[in-house]
């Protein structure tokens, strides 16, 4: 069941790529070129920048892997800023976005498809950064993710990962949208166990099958994996009680 929602939700993604989802909108060739000089930002959330001071002094030559991260945003930017960048990602429609930046602009970068819980295509210490925007939502079980993550990354290695809070999913979505909070599921949530609300139907067949995962699994679930945790901001979500409270957020977290 889970295999056959994995490629569900690749299909849902490459749709979302061809309609200019707002993760699917590649930088321009201003901003590349803007960060060939070390003028340059990435986003993991959906409008604070990275601090730069998460990031090495230096990225020439660090190997970075941008981890569901096709749409061409960030894996464009950190190559131009001189990263050796392999973009990884469920979708082939984002990871053409990539693709296509490098060839605009003249840049490295290496594609690769996959689900993020298993990155046996690469060996262990293989990266020395981790650029994991606001993704891990779409599979059932992140704990896997961090797990890798620890896995390729060297000692010393960074993960800068985003994530949205569990809030947006205990609502029922219909009254959601006409502007209404009414309380209707918990968390942990996922949206193939309420498929007999036509709503839920209605948002799993254009954006996707989604999981509401627990905040301690997003922090503490790094933790065990082996990291610690060296910086951490809440950014606004897509939601309408934004104006209330921060729904998303970005952890830096160092392999130790």
């Amino acid at each position: 069941m889970l295999e056959k929602i994995i490629k569900e939700n690749e299909s849902a993604w490459d749709k979302r790529s061809e309609n200019g989802d707002r993760w699917s909108t590649v930088v321009s060739a201003e901003e590349v070129a803007k960060a060939r000089t070390g003028d340059w930002h990435i986003i993991v959330t959906p409008e604070k920048p990275v601090p730069r001071n998460w990031f090495p002094d230096n990225l020439a030559g660090k190997k970075v892997l941008c981890l569901a991260s096709g749409g061409g945003q960030q894996g464009p930017i950190l190559a131009a800023a001189g990263a050796d960048v392999t973009v990884f990602d469920n979708s082939t429609g984002q990871l053409e976005k990539d693709k296509y930046a490098a060839k605009r602009d003249g840049l490295e970068i290496k594609t690769v498809q996959g689900n993020m819980q298993d990155l046996s295509a690469f060996a262990d210490a293989s990266f020395d950064l981790i650029v994991h925007p606001w993704s891990n939502n779409y599979i059932d079980d992140i704990l896997p993710v961090w797990r890798e993550c620890a896995r390729v990354l060297k000692t010393g290695g960074i993960l800068i990962s985003g994530f949205g809070s569990p809030l947006e999913y205990i609502f029922d979505l219909e009254k959601f949208e006409q502007g209404h909070l009414e309380l209707k599921y918990s968390i942990p949530y996922a949206d193939i166990d309420h498929l007999d609300d036509p709503k839920v139907r209605e948002i799993t067949q254009a954006e996707g099958y989604s999981w509401g995962h627990p905040i301690e699994e997003q922090i503490q679930g790094q933790i065990s994996a082996g990291f610690v945790i060296a910086g951490f901001y809440e950014d606004r979500g897509c939601w309408m009680f934004d104006n209330y409270i921060n729904t998303s957020m970005a952890t830096k977290a160092v392999k130790v």
